[in-house]
């Protein structure tokens, strides 16, 4: 299978993830230019993931890009930076997106459903409405995220640290929170039925036993 030429990889030592954070990675690590990524994308999620297979030392940046209401499902996003990119209304059910910096990402209304978003950064992130059912969002940060209305049943959110999250009538029937961190966040008309709430650390600050 054939792939578009890329310009000579550009050896790295750190990458910047989120505001003062900084990732150690391998000197044989490479960068493309955001332009190659959008066209590996443009062959399809099939050849995407497969590129990645084969390329697994290159740093992907699709920082800021508009993604929205593209149909990504599968796609393989995992320690992508999609800082401030546009994933509204896209269909990323059952992608990879574990360790992804999704820091100030647009995803309203986006179909997250079965994905994998496990120690993924989405610090100030829009999820409202966002469909999250059964998502693995275990050691996630969504500090200060907005999860207004969104979709989090049965959602595995272990360790996750939603301080100042707006889960405003958030559905999160069913959800793992155990260990969460809820501190400071709105949970106004949030529904907890049936959630495992052992061990999380709530709004007012008290650990539910």
């Amino acid at each position: 299978m054939g792939y578009p030429l890329i310009h000579p990889p550009t050896p790295l030592r750190s990458y910047s993830i989120s505001p003062g954070v900084k990732l150690k990675i391998p000197d044989k690590v490479f960068v493309m230019a955001i332009a190659e990524h959008l066209a590996l994308l443009k062959q399809g999620v099939d050849c995407w993931n497969d590129w990645r297979r084969h390329n697994p030392h290159f740093v992907i940046d699709l920082s800021e890009v508009d993604l929205s209401t593209v149909n990504l499902a599968g796609v393989d996003f995992h320690a992508v930076n999609l800082d401030g990119a546009d994933l509204s209304y896209t269909n990323l059910s059952h992608a990879d997106l574990s360790g992804a910096n999704l820091h100030v990402a647009n995803l309203g209304r986006a179909n997250l459903s079965r994905a994998n978003l496990s120690r993924a950064v989405l610090y100030i992130a829009n999820l409202e409405k966002a469909d999250l059912h059964l998502a693995d969002l275990c050691h996630a940060d969504l500090s200060w995220a907005g999860l207004i209305e969104a979709n989090l049943r049965q959602a595995n959110l272990h360790e996750a640290n939603l301080h100042g999250a707006n889960l405003k009538a958030a559905r999160l029937s069913g959800a793992i929170l155990t260990k969460v961190n809820l501190t400071q966040a709105n949970m106004d008309h949030t529904d907890l039925l049936g959630a495992n709430l052992k061990g999380a650390i709530l709004s007012d600050g008290s650990v539910h036993s």
